[in-house]
């Protein structure tokens, strides 16, 4: 199709789409719900009555609204750069990457030919001594299988990337899915998918379900060496560097030394084991398992990475097994939507920083830099003064707090993408260039010192993190707008909404797995054993608080599994409580009631509507297996009641008077 064409065929982005902006409304609070018995509920009830999950969806909330929000920016700045004339660069590179997503005519029409190349590659080997020779060059164009790979800060030198190497090579969400009770539904669901992917290539059904057999039975025996999502959230057992020379301990099976020469690793002294036994069992699966097999799962996983850019058939068999069935999505996203997210996915600081440009102020940037400062003071004096912390300990603590910083806003310096080929009719192709772009990225900066200045979000998205090898938590554009942050609400509000955000991934740098990072961003231990003890105590009790909370008839939440999130919320209101009551001491003027509530009842509802969501049973299924995150109704509830000043506060509006949840107090 040439490029007039395909301009001609691009879906219009109508005024009708224009989502609802996201906002923080006492019209939300359902008032026939006492808020000591369910704060949530009682914030966020007229809300969730009135806002059904959209057939598109699995779940709902204020953070989807705002994704939606900036989806739609992010559309409309993609269509002006894909049927505009403007000759810059960086506009024209997105705009063709969105008119390769949107011209589903070439799509359809080219069928399996984008990937043949790849499954005759795989048809053409004869050895199992060369089946890890094609992985990397998979593993080049970002088609995951085998195993996980990743460059990122050394946890024990933090200075330098290191290579690490973790376990991978399933399809499903985890190992449970493969080893579990509950998931026997999903397997048997899982085996008719790859069959019926199998037969879309053209493989008879008979052929095409031994396909299938064959894949689920390595898969599931990659399963058995796996960790659960509990034991890879210890960084220190998930860290096992294995000098260079004596990478065959690993596994005698696999030659890793053939594998890191074809991705072109740096000279490095070490590589870093995330999970041994988990390439023991990987071996000893490559030796066992008869070539032919393997063969079918390179073709699988091929088939598998590539769905989601195919022609309808395989993208929509792709689509009802992994959203419909998985997550109880019933329908897909408009195509526009979903090429959005591709784009950001793939070239998204291009994409991104085109957003700032129009989007974001400097105004917004200096008032959440002076809310972050308030933060900050609040912790290093919380610090100060906790009674059950060692001054031997204390005194490290607040070093390693000092040297913490906040990214607000976008990069300093952008990712140029300008080397990437994008073409207007080579979707897949796009997809994948830019997937090999990013895997030399990170390839060729191993050994290398850390670039303090990258980003591990783009600027767009709606969510924060803190890492702890850099000792900073980053704070995208995309996350600094309502209903997290409205510059024409009261501080009240914003100190509960995006106050207990930053606070919240504040308190991450010494939850129970960012304690163990000093002050350079070094995974050490350096608590006292008391101390250490003392911390371990108190989280115990957060695991037996969230762990208690029954989200769906016999499905609990996993309290290790949540705890360093959980510990992040609790800490979040805590702290930023705590600022804002010295924000109003500073500004006595701003204590007064809006809308009938009081500074305080305003910031407790800012922190709960700022979780508002609906979400399907399969999804929370999924959620309460997979993600480190508690349901958003529990987090939007339990932080706020089991704060020490709730109920003074909301006493008066209540009929039960007590919240019947104890005080739980780390930071």
């Amino acid at each position: 199709m040439s490029a007039e064409s395909a301009k001609g065929r691009i879906y219009k982005i109508g005024k009708d789409e224009k989502p609802e902006f996201p906002r923080f409304s006492t019209e939300f609070i359902d008032h026939s719900i006492d808020p000591l018995e369910d704060f949530y509920r009682y914030s966020n009830g007229k809300w969730i009555d009135g806002h059904p999950i959209p057939p598109e969806k699995s779940f709902w909330g204020s953070s989807v609204e705002l994704v939606e929000w900036n989806r739609y920016i992010l559309g409309m700045i993609l269509e002006e750069s894909a049927l505009g004339d403007d000759h810059d660069p960086l506009r024209k590179q997105v705009g063709k990457f969105y008119l390769s997503a949107m011209d589903t005519e070439t799509i359809e029409k080219i069928r399996f030919k984008p990937i043949d190349p790849f499954i005759e590659r795989i048809e053409q080997i004869g050895t199992k001594e060369e089946i890890l020779n094609v992985v990397a060059e998979l593993h080049r164009q970002g088609i995951s299988m085998f195993f996980s790979f990743d460059s990122s800060p050394d946890d024990k030198n933090s200075d330098y990337y290191a290579f690490r190497l973790s376990q991978g090579g399933i399809s499903l969400p985890n190992r449970d899915y493969y080893l579990e009770e509950p998931f026997d539904n999903v397997r048997k669901q899982y085996r008719e998918h790859i069959s019926k992917m199998f037969r879309l290539y053209g493989i008879p059904e008979k052929e095409a379900d031994s396909f299938s057999q064959a894949v689920y039975g390595i898969e599931e025996r990659m399963a058995k060496s796996s960790r659960t999502p509990v034991e890879l959230r210890d960084p220190e057992k998930n860290y096992n560097p294995v000098h260079f020379n004596r990478i065959s301990e690993i596994s005698s099976h696999i030659d890793f030394r053939s594998y890191f020469q074809r991705i072109s690793l740096p000279e490095v002294p070490y590589v870093i084991v995330g999970q041994p036994e988990f390439f023991a069992g990987l071996g000893e699966l490559l030796e066992s398992t008869p070539l032919e097999d393997w063969k079918v799962y390179l073709k699988w996983k091929v088939i598998h990475f590539a769905a989601p850019y195919l022609h309808s058939e395989v993208e929509n068999e792709n689509f009802d097994f992994y959203n419909r069935k998985l997550f109880g999505q019933p329908e897909p996203e408009k195509r526009w939507k979903q090429a959005v997210s591709i784009v950001d996915m793939q070239i998204g600081e291009a994409l991104g920083k085109l957003y700032v440009e129009q989007e974001f102020g400097e105004e917004s940037r200096k008032r959440i830099a002076i809310m972050v400062d308030d933060l900050k003071e609040v912790f290093a004096e919380k610090l100060k003064k906790l009674d059950w912390m060692s001054e031997e300990t204390k005194q490290k603590a607040l070093e390693k707090f000092s040297k913490f910083r906040a990214k607000i806003g976008y990069p300093s310096r952008f990712i140029d993408y300008s080397s990437v080929e994008i073409r207007e009719d080579d979707y897949i192709g796009n997809v994948m260039r830019a997937n090999a772009f990013e895997f030399h990225r990170e390839i060729s900066r191993i050994g290398s010192p850390v670039d303090r200045e990258l980003w591990y979000m783009t600027p767009p998205t709606v969510n924060a993190y803190f890492s702890p090898t850099e000792n900073e938590i980053v704070f995208p554009a995309g996350i600094l707008q309502p209903p997290f942050f409205d510059p024409e609400l009261d501080d009240a509000v914003n100190y509960g909404s995006l106050g207990g955000t930053i606070a919240h991934e504040i308190t991450h740098g010494f939850d129970d797995e960012g304690r163990k990072y000093d002050a350079k961003g070094n995974l050490r231990e350096w608590w006292t054993e008391e101390d250490a003890s003392a911390f371990l105590l108190r989280a115990k009790e957060v695991v037996a608080l969230y762990g208690s909370q029954e989200v769906l008839p016999g499905v609990q939440v996993n309290g290790e599994l949540t705890l360093g999130e959980n510990i992040a919320d609790l800490g979040g209101v805590s702290i930023a409580y705590e600022a804002l009551e010295r924000h109003l001491e500073k500004h006595p003027e701003l204590r007064k009631n809006i809308d009938g509530f009081t500074p305080e009842q305003r910031f407790y509802l800012g922190w709960s509507q700022s979780w508002r969501s609906s979400i399907r049973d399969e999804a929370l299924k999924w959620q309460v297996s997979n993600d480190p995150h508690s349901p958003d109704n529990l987090r939007g509830d339990l932080p706020a009641r089991v704060h020490h000043r709730f109920e003074e506060h909301f006493r008066a509006i209540s009929k039960k008077g007590k919240t019947g949840v104890g005080r739980i107090l780390i930071w």
